[in-house]
């Protein structure tokens, strides 16, 4: 198709507005994209006028670039046919990448108040539930406490259960909306999107996994979490194995959290330098020390209701940038045609090679596992199952917060097709005018949405609440892990109120600031949608197989679980670190679809896009770390499962009947009773420290 075809060449544009004689157009259509190329090239333009008027038409060198052919224009400029020296003329006028890479970079005064209005509303949030909604409680609990002991033991404790779990009285919509908001990060906003410009929409049917995954999530795990009423996940290991199991999880769960940290802020800090030009290391710590301020005094009650505003601004932007990218190209038929075209309506390979990245083996399977470990095992999940008052209310949040996650990836899917068939015939990555592929999506906001006062504003502020909601909810899990695993079972009975508030609040501070340091390493890794899913499936996988051990497999005891969870743990790391080498260096790449160049209608280096075509080549490579990174969780999980079951040869079955029958799944204590392994069997619960009745 010809350059005309796109909405919006800027080179072009500027070109026209610099020279004297006018650049004349194939079509109607053509000149209402000069008018709409003028208000995202102003900077440039405003430069260059009094330039143009005095050029002439003298030979020059020319660079790559279609040559349009003679028409009459539709404008009242006075016009005549290019004659080849205009040509040459034109094409030495064309804008250099680092030129138009300045002219997308207008982040006007509206912008910015659109993201400060969003950061103020955050912090808002979290200052009225730290402050205003805490003082309130606690007038309220002084009238009780004049009333008698039956105060005083209310009081007591509530630190921790309102920081955490919201007193387990939260609302069902809320919950579901900040599921959904820590859920699809910024990695996922971002990322997703890129993943379908890059390889197509192959990743787009693991959409269905989230359905399968719900269900299993609701008859094996939630029903035993809620039973158990934890504020730590990894408080069921010592009930079902034992401490020592309780410090492996947790542990893996801090590991996992310093490493996701920056990667979850990285991302929109890379968007912002897009649209603004501000460095990513200078924005980064506006964004964690926001974050760490509202999670820090808001508690888990100002995390979720920032997640209810932020998910909202998520939803409306990628609305916005759906309906006007399209409208843009001139409709979804436009929109499919060029995606169809271009191989990127594409589904899951018919293969069961491991190493092929999206194969239907890998997409289904390995995505069921990748997603179970997320919404049914996760810290960051279950504790927010845990703030509702009832199994019911669990039961509608799941399924209210499966539908708004499908609607979201969906939103994602879109603008990753949108953003192809923008770019179909001039890839920015290969030109250098995006400098990352992660940098595609910011781009195409700018070049769609840049014309609107406030639209890009609307958009960073999208990725940064997606960031905020993640960083958030891993902050405020990582308090509850580290108070409830590692603080309270040392601490015990000395312990009071104001210890509990003082650890949580510094444990969010600490683990917030040094996320800032760690985006320096973040920097130089691969793409963040696989590099984040690699990562939490490696070490999440292991997770899901002891949890699965846990409650389905009664007769496994402690020390067949530990071995096989540390055996498989140090073998996903060592896949994992081995692929990012591998990822880095380059020994092993995964096939991208192609792009082209041909259409580009401003100056770029050739050079880097020849020296990128090894890309998109057949990929080579048969080593288990070249595997797909889907498979990663399923691979970590099945190897926990099957070497503590072998492990039982050497150390022998458990008595079942010594296990706490509310250990188990619903379906294996049915299991149990009907064949009469024990008729009842009461829970044994740890004793809980008894916090000193002093209270500040």
């Amino acid at each position: 198709m010809s350059a005309t075809a796109d909405p919006m060449e800027l080179g072009e544009s500027t070109s026209t507005l610099a020279g004297s004689t006018t650049t004349t157009t194939t079509t109607t259509t053509a000149a209402t994209t000069v008018v709409n190329a003028i208000a995202k090239t102003v900077a440039i333009i405003s430069s260059t006028v009094s330039a143009g008027s005095t050029t002439g038409a003298s030979p020059s060198s020319t660079s790559s670039g279609t040559t349009p052919t003679p028409s009459p224009t539709p404008t009242p400029t006075p016009t005549s046919s290019h004659s080849f020296s205009s040509n040459l003329e034109d094409a030495e006028e064309k804008l250099s990448v680092k030129d138009l890479s300045q002219a997308l970079q207008h982040f006007g005064i509206v912008d910015y108040l659109v993201f400060i209005a969003m950061l103020a509303v955050c912090a808002v949030i979290g200052f009225y539930f730290g402050f205003i909604e805490k003082n309130q409680k606690k007038k309220k609990l002084a009238g009780k406490d004049r009333a008698g002991a039956a105060g005083l033991e209310e009081r007591r404790g509530s630190e921790a259960l309102d920081y955490l779990v919201g007193g387990r009285q939260m609302k069902v919509f809320p919950v579901a909306l900040s599921l959904v908001a820590s859920f699809v990060s910024g990695i996922s906003l971002l990322g997703t999107s890129t993943e379908i410009y890059v390889y197509g929409t192959q990743y787009a049917f693991i959409l269905v996994t989230l359905a399968i995954s719900g269900t299993i999530s609701w008859y094996i795990f939630l029903p035993v979490f809620c039973n158990l009423q934890l504020t730590s996940t990894y408080e069921y290991f010592e009930r079902r194995f034992s401490r020592r199991m309780r410090l492996f999880g947790a542990s893996l769960f801090v590991l996992k959290a310093i490493i996701w940290l920056p990667i979850a802020v990285y991302v929109p800090a890379l968007t912002f330098n897009q649209v603004s030009g501000i460095g990513i290391h200078t924005i980064t710590p506006i964004v964690i020390i926001i974050c760490t301020f509202y999670t820090c005094v808001g508690g888990i009650k100002g995390v979720v209701y920032t997640d209810v505003v932020q998910s909202v601004i998520m939803y409306g932007s990628l609305i916005v940038i759906m309906i006007k990218g399209t409208v843009d190209l001139g409709g979804f038929g436009v929109v499919w045609q060029r995606n169809m075209e271009g191989g990127r309506l594409n589904t899951p390979e018919w293969t069961m090679d491991p190493t092929v990245r999206l194969s239907v083996f890998s997409v289904f399977v390995g995505g069921t596992f990748f997603k179970l470990q997320s919404t049914s095992i996760n810290q960051a999940t279950v504790q927010r199952f845990m703030s509702l008052p009832t199994l019911k209310a669990i039961k509608q949040t799941l399924f209210t917060f499966s539908i708004g996650l499908v609607l979201l990836y969906c939103g994602c899917v879109y603008v990753g097709l949108v953003c192809y068939a923008t770019y179909y015939d001039c890839d920015p990555m290969s030109t250098g005018l995006a400098g990352r592929r992660d940098q595609l999506v910011p781009l195409l906001v700018m070049r769609v949405l840049g014309v609107v006062p406030g639209l890009p504003g609307l958009f960073v502020s999208a990725v940064f609440s997606a960031a905020l909601s993640s960083l958030s909810t891993l902050l405020n899990s990582l308090a509850a892990v580290i108070l409830e695993d590692f603080v309270r079972p040392r601490m015990g009975k000395a312990m009071k109120e104001n210890h509990i508030a003082l650890t949580m609040r510094l444990v969010v501070v600490t683990f917030g600031i040094s996320s800032i340091f760690m985006v320096y390493v973040v920097e130089k890794l691969g793409m963040v949608l696989q590099l984040s899913a690699t990562l939490q499936s490696s070490l999440y996988g292991p997770m899901l197989g002891i949890f699965t051990v846990g409650m389905l497999m009664p007769w496994v005891g402690e020390k067949c679980v530990f071995l096989g969870s540390i055996a498989s743990f140090m073998t996903m790391a060592w896949i994992a670190v081995n692929a990012q080498i591998a990822n880095i260096t380059g020994s092993f790449r995964h096939t991208k679809l192609p792009v082209s160049v041909e259409q580009c209608d401003y100056e770029f280096d050739m050079s880097r896009y020849l020296n990128s075509t090894a890309e998109y080549e057949p990929h080579s490579g048969s080593s288990v770390y070249h595997m797909s990174f889907l498979l990663y969780a399923m691979l970590g999980a099945s190897l926990t499962i099957i070497l503590s079951n072998l492990a039982t040869l050497v150390f022998g079955r458990q008595d079942i009947r010594n296990v706490d029958e509310n250990l188990l799944a619903p379906f294996v204590q049915r299991y149990l009773r009907k064949n009469q392994y024990y008729e009842t069997v009461e829970l044994k619960k740890p004793e809980a420290p008894k916090l000193s009745e002093s209270s500040d």
